[in-house]
């Protein structure tokens, strides 16, 4: 299954990138399991995506818990929450 993925804010600042396009290896079938795998990675992406961040999720544009599924094709998006005034 091949998802795209889409980074804002501070999570993309830490990554160093925007956008990634990843072909998610059997098994991976929610959102939280994909976060799962991309804090596997170590290093920036633990910091930005680890389970002690605040991070918000959204798949396909609406927003997600780590319970929702992934399909094939997806967009996945994580940001921080965001507060206005």
């Amino acid at each position: 299954m091949r998802i795209n993925l889409k980074f804002f804010a501070s999570v993309r600042e830490q990554l160093g990138t925007s956008v990634e396009s990843l072909d998610v290896p059997a098994g991976v079938a929610t959102v939280g399991a994909l976060r799962a795998l991309l804090v596997a990675r170590g290093g920036a992406w633990a910091e930005a995506l680890g389970e002690g961040r605040a991070l918000r999720m959204a798949c396909n544009q609406q927003m997600c818990d780590a319970g929702a599924p992934l399909l094939d094709g997806a967009e996945v998006a994580f940001f921080p929450p965001v507060t206005g005034g």
